[in-house]
């Protein structure tokens, strides 16, 4: 039976080796869906050393919506198992393909954004459940560190942790690291 597993922590807590260590064990047809955008030098060292960490045999997909498509994609439909990194990153993607002032963005404009990234979402765990995938999740805690002193920080980590907790109630597991240490939660 096809598993859902969250992979959370902070920044460099080790969530990505995890995740691929836990991928590992479901064999070797593994798609891994990167949901980063290359949009500075900073981004693009990430990317490479996320790409270098990786087996070779692994395909990747770069893509952090319109999952619909995944039922069309050949390398999904043959992948037994799925790493998706990062929900948040998807998450920060998504908020700002919005060309909005955030400063002056009123509640119910959020909440219709909100709305929309948990369409996405859904749609991802709707389609890895309908095609009976293993899907390893890796996403950020972004609850435990300070309070961001401007409102565009605020909505990103407010939306964010509430689609982990979407995400931790619709996995089978879900692990948190910490300095390199898988923990699990559920």
């Amino acid at each position: 039976m096809a598993k859902i597993i969250m992979v959370t922590g902070g920044a460099r807590s080790g969530k990505s080796t995890f995740a691929q260590k836990i991928a590992k064990k479901f064999g070797n047809n593994i798609l891994y869906i990167a949901t980063a955008i290359p949009f500075d030098d900073g981004m693009r060292n990430r990317i490479k050393k996320h790409k270098n960490a990786r087996p070779k045999d692994w395909k990747t997909l770069e893509q952090f919506k319109n999952f619909d498509n995944l039922l069309n994609n050949e390398e999904f439909l043959i992948s037994d198992t799925i790493i998706f990194e990062c929900m948040t990153l998807m998450v920060s993607n998504l908020l700002l393909k919005y060309n909005i002032d955030f400063d002056k963005i009123d509640y119910n404009k959020i909440d219709e954004i909100e709305k929309e990234i948990f369409v996405e979402v859904e749609k991802l765990i709707k389609i890895i459940k309908i095609k009976e995938k293993n899907m390893i999740i890796v996403t950020n805690e972004v609850g435990m560190g300070i309070v961001p002193s401007y409102k565009l920080g605020n909505i990103f980590r407010d939306i964010a942790g509430r689609i982990n907790q979407y995400l931790a109630k619709n996995s089978d597991e879900v692990y948190i690291t910490i300095s390199g240490i898988p923990l699990k939660l559920k």
